[in-house]
């Protein structure tokens, strides 16, 4: 089974949607975060050294245990050369 018909299955069960709707945005950033990184071929340890922080940081980010700040995006960004955007939709 894929994971997009496995998503579909675990969605079905009113708990688990709830809770995915209630983190869906630490999820996007974590995912938008790691392709940034992987697409710039570094590791979180390379990534983290160019933020002056710890790797440990990076991997809560990436692993949606921490809500990063708008400042910590900034920095990210400009430390993997590329923009931040915000949207409301």
């Amino acid at each position: 089974m894929d994971w997009k018909t496995h998503r579909a299955e675990l969605l079905k069960d009113p708990k688990v949607k709830k809770t995915w709707e209630e983190n869906r945005l630490e999820y996007e950033i974590a995912r938008s975060i790691i392709r940034a990184r992987i697409g710039q071929d570094l590791t979180q340890e390379q990534l983290a050294h160019k933020l002056k922080t710890r790797q440990s940081v990076i991997s809560r980010v990436e692993n949606a245990k921490t809500v990063p700040s708008l400042s910590f995006l900034k920095r990210l960004a400009a430390a993997l050369n590329t923009s931040l955007s915000v949207q409301f939709r």
